[in-house]
């Protein structure tokens, strides 16, 4: 059995957001701070860019970050499903279409399932990151041609 997400997922979903909305929570505050004890520094700087850069990152996230799952593992003729706490086994058969997404950042793929699993009908986790740019990943080549085999017996 060997792993075929990425070890950087608990990065990508907990630590750097924490890090995004802290530091601009604190960015916030001390405009706040600056305001209250100086009459000439203008307080709507200090809230409104922080406060777009909340809500765009906040959807950003939203759409490729937070609904990753935290680990896929690679079981022979399934793949096993981790998140939360919840786990799930997917047989390759039951897997429609393979979707990697390598030019965002974190890279994504993409399941897309024909019986819905624990997770959903769609399940999408961080791939493997590698050093070089614009290459396909190894992995993903993989486990698409792996999938096509489950479906053709």
């Amino acid at each position: 059995m060997r792993r075929i997400s990425s070890k950087a997922t608990f990065w990508y979903k907990w630590i750097f957001p924490i890090v995004w909305f802290g530091f601009l929570a604190v960015f916030i505050a001390m405009g706040v701070f600056a305001s209250m004890h100086n009459d000439r520094t203008p307080l709507m700087p200090f809230i409104v860019m922080p406060a777009l850069m909340i809500v765009i990152g906040y959807f950003i996230m939203k759409k490729l970050v937070f609904d990753l799952v935290d680990e896929v593992w690679d079981d022979g003729a399934e793949l096993i499903v981790r998140d939360k706490g919840r786990e799930d086994r997917i047989a390759l058969s039951n897997i429609i279409n393979v979707s990697y997404s390598q030019f965002v950042n974190p890279p994504r793929v993409t399941l897309m399932l024909r019986q819905p699993s624990n997770f959903g009908s769609k399940i999408s986790f961080s791939a493997p990151v590698r050093f070089v740019p614009f290459a396909e990943s190894p992995v993903v080549e993989d486990l698409i041609r792996r999938v096509d085999a489950a479906r053709r017996k």
